[in-house]
Order: C-alpha cells, then structure tokens, then sequence
C-alpha cells in the first residue's frame, strides 16, 4: 500500500467486521426505516427485508400490545442473526393522537352528505351515525366549518378508507360533522386529525412511559419517535425521563413533526433533538397542499446544516395494495433524496401493506439513482459556507476527509471513531462514496459493573445517510501501535473488498488519530 498524508481524527484501537453476505451491501446511501406488523413480523419476510435494505425497524406503539410486538422483534433478531445484517430499533410513541374506538371491529359505511357525531362516550357502539372517540374535550376546540379526518393508520390516502368530515355544529361534548366524501372503516381503532387545533394532552402520555420503562428498557431501544412534537420542551421532557432509564439514557430522540404547531417551533425543536421526522401524513392535513414541499424543502435543509438525520413518511402510499408506485411517487422518493433526506420512512406498506419486501426493493432503487444525480458539489459548498470561517477543528477534518475523497475518486472513507460524532460529521458533507465508520468499544463503569460502549453508536448511524458501521472487537489491545493500526485497517479494506465496495488500484481516505495528530490518509490499493 501506498499512502500519503493530510489530517483527521478520533482514536483508534481494535476492530471486528460485520459480515457483508453480498456485493448488493451498499443498496443505497439514503436509508430505509420499515414499521414491523402483520404482514411483514416473519423471520423470512424480514430478513428478505434487510437483504432488500431496511436498517431501522420501527415499532408503532399506537396498536398492538407489548408481548406482539415483543414477538416481532425476537423474529427481527433471528433475522438479523440469519443475514448478518445489523439494524436498529426505534420505538414509536403514541403521543397525543386521537383515536375513534370501534370496540365490535365491524366495517362501518359512511355516505357523502350524511351527518356522523363524534362523541367522547366510549362505551358506545361506533357505527354509521355516531363514531365513539378518546378524547373529551374535542367540542370545546373546533367550531362550525373546521375540517376533520379519520381513517386507519394515518390515512392511506384512499378515499375509500379514510373520510374527510367538516364541523356542522358543536352539542355539548358532541361534534356532528358532514361528511365529504363516502368511505368504509374497517378495524378497531382509527387516528382522527383536527386540523389547526392544538390538543391540550401531554406529548409523552403516561401509557408512553409505561411502553418506554418496560418494553424499551428491556429491549434497549436505538431511537425514540416522540410523537406530535410541538415544544422543544417535549423534546427535553422526554430525554430527563430516559435519562432515569439506565441504558436508555443513550437512545436518541427524533421529533416527529406532524402539524403546524410543531413547524411553528421548529428551529428550537431542531436545536433539541438528535433528528427529526416530517410525518407528511398529518402536516399534509394540519396544511394547505400547496404549502407542504415549501416547509418539506425547509425543515430538510435546517437539519442538513445542523448535521442531524431527517427523516421523511408517507411517500408510496400506493403500494400499500400495488405492486408498482405511481409515477408521482416515484418523483416524490427521489425529490427527498434530493432535498436531502437521509432515510426514507415506511409506514402502511410494510405493516400492513401486500408487497413490504418490493416496496423497500423500489424505495431504495430508486434512491439509489437520485443520489447518481445528487449535486454533491453545491451542496458540499452550502455546507461550508453555512458553518463559516474559523471551522472547529473535527469540522474542518471532516470537510477536508471530503474534499480529498472526492479530489482522488476514492471509493470508499473509513473513520476510526468512538462516539460516532467524527463519522457523522463526515456523513454530513454527503460524500459520494460510503463511508465506513468504525466504533471503537470503551470500557466504562457505573461504579457498579464494568460494560464496553459502542453498540449503540453502531446502530445509531445506519439512520445517517451514507453511513455504514462495524462494531470493533474490544479483545484487541487498546493501545493504538502502528502494528494494531495496520491490522484494524487490513480488516476493513477486507470487509469493504467483501462487500463489492472496494477494488484492487482504488483509493481509500482513511481518518484516524495516531498519537496527538490527527491524520487522513490516502491509501492506493495494490493487487
């Protein structure tokens, strides 16, 4: 190997590679997060899923109880076991969203131009004339004219299945709507959005924090979705009740903006949260069509500058029943990859939809050839200019591991790291080549045992667009010597070679720390 020398960072130490089972390992930089239910909780199905590109699997607390989706996940490890393909867990709260309860589980018909009343007795029976909700205080937040809606799992989009309702008249605690268009629900319980009205509920429900301090704490949990995020204040609130939580003190929080509260206070929720989620469904309706690519286009750019995953829904609707996505689908994926998403969300059509394995397969291809035509360049300078002069010093590494890679067409970066910050900040320059992040474990104490860090700081960046991690093995000696830098490094020219990414006469930059000085380092391969 022949190698010349610029500057990085972070310490190196030991290392261990996961096991890439085909040359397809690196599908697509953008990242697939896929909701886990009944059409898609099999060990086969799921790990046809990870074979096809999901690296974050969502658990959707809203329906189903703990021991569901306690199964779930068992599969998803058996699965991950079988493939050999690491992916994170994020576990999605319920927040404050409202629910009509359909206790009988019969289709209920509703017909253009009838009147349907929301009530808040639960007890009742829904039915065509009177839909039962969770909620009591609805009547006192709407007036004449308001629009409603209501459907299974944040509305398919079908109008067959979810049905807009406009506030005819407020009775005591009752709404009677009209109903816009004819629909059929079918289930037992579905999400009711009311536009434009603040809901006076806590975001972190005490039904929340019961899944969190259980089935999160067992199963420790890479990410938490914080449902209907308005307030930064959610967003701190959520992480003091993880910090009592042990392990769950590291889980990252993603704030899911999905109404125009939460647009309002973006830039302090930004400021707050490890990342966020436009959940599209309901900003969709909290907004007026014409307005949503603007605030899309908006928060993507915010999180780009501030080097923090976002994360977009709702973007193949159709292909909860198709087997294809419609045209404007199809531009819609790629018009996220290129506003600059760094994971792409599927909601309908993996938990229940007919086709999860194909959907992921199309969502990734096609991110796959939006990135093709990414304008890396312009974007590396927004970037630059937006941080401004004088860089801090990982930041100026970063931008500078970068610029080298792309300079000499290097085919892939690989970054020693212990906490992860110095890989994403390298990611966060949207290098075009992967970029390989190496954790490196720490051995840390409570005083109360000894454990090593770093399998959370692995799975925390398959979220990061670009970013690919391999959990060192801490049985290496901890001192970094030439001879241990050479053979960590061996290992992972090894795995990138192993994974189709690397090929003899290539260039690798490789970021490291070797001793006080930061290094990067271009290696051109032999035979």
């Amino acid at each position: 190997m022949q190698s010349s020398h610029l500057l990085l960072e972070e310490p190196i130490r030991m290392v261990s590679i996961l096991d890439p089972s085909k040359p397809s390992f690196f599908p697509a930089m953008t990242r697939i997060v896929g909701t886990l239910g009944p059409k898609s909780r099999s060990v086969d199905v799921l790990s046809a899923c990870l074979k096809a590109g999901m690296s974050v699997a969502r658990f959707d607390f809203s329906w189903g109880d703990a021991e569901y989706h306690q199964q779930t996940l068992e599969n998803l490890k058996a699965a991950i076991k079988a493939t050999k393909k690491h992916c994170a867990v994020m576990l999605d709260t319920v927040g404050v969203e409202l629910q009509v309860v359909n206790k009988s589980e019969k289709s209920i018909s509703l017909e253009m131009d009838s009147q349907v009343v929301l009530t808040p007795h639960k007890g009742q029976e829904a039915s065509s004339k009177i839909l039962p909700i969770n909620f009591d205080g609805l009547a006192k937040l709407v007036k004449k004219g308001d629009t409603i809606f209501v459907g299974q799992y944040l509305f398919t989009g079908s109008e067959t299945t979810s049905v807009w309702l406009e506030v005819a008249e407020v009775k005591g605690k009752d709404v009677i709507c009209t109903i816009k268009n004819s629909a059929t629900l079918a289930g037992s319980l579905f999400t009711l959005h009311a536009s434009q009205v603040h809901i006076d509920l806590p975001t972190l429900s005490e039904k929340d924090k019961e899944v969190i301090s259980t089935w999160g704490v067992k199963n420790k949990i890479d990410f938490l979705s914080l449902s209907y995020t308005r307030h930064a204040e959610d967003v701190r609130q959520a992480r003091a009740f993880l910090s009592k939580l042990g392990d769950l003190s590291q889980t990252q929080i993603f704030a899911k903006i999905e109404n125009a509260e939460g647009l309002t206070h973006f830039d302090e929720i930004l400021q707050e949260a490890d990342g966020i989620i436009l959940s599209r469904g309901n900003l969709g309706i909290d907004l007026p069509p014409e307005k949503v690519f603007f605030y899309q286009k908006s928060a993507l750019r915010k999180c780009n500058m501030a080097g923090k995953p976002a994360v977009v829904t709702r973007v193949v609707d159709s292909m909860t029943d198709n087997l294809r996505p419609t045209r404007a689908e199809a531009t819609d994926v790629a018009n996220a990859v290129l506003d600059g998403s760094d994971a792409i969300l599927l909601g309908a059509e993996t938990l229940c939809g007919s086709y999860p394995i194909e959907t992921i397969t199309t969502v990734g291809s096609i991110c796959f050839e939006a990135e093709k035509v990414f304008n890396q360049d312009l974007y590396f300078k927004k970037i630059v200019r937006f941080v401004g002069e004088p860089m801090s010093h990982l930041e100026s590494i970063a931008s500078s591991a970068v610029r080298a890679a792309i300079k000499v067409k290097a085919s892939v970066i690989i970054c020693f790291t212990s906490s992860g910050r110095a890989a994403r900040l390298i990611a966060k320059y949207r290098p075009t080549m992967p970029v390989l992040s190496v954790v490196i474990p720490q051995l840390k104490t409570d005083q109360l045992q000894w454990r090593f860090s770093g399998a959370f700081e692995a799975r925390q960046s398959l979220i990061v667009r670009g970013l690919f991690p391999m959990l060192a093995d801490p049985r290496h000696p901890a001192e970094s010597t030439s001879a241990t830098t050479e053979s960590i490094l061996k290992l992972a020219l090894d795995h990138g070679k192993a994974a189709g990414i690397i090929k003899s006469h290539d260039r690798v930059v490789v970021c490291q720390k070797v001793g006080d000085a930061s290094v990067v380092k271009i290696i051109e391969l032999e035979d």
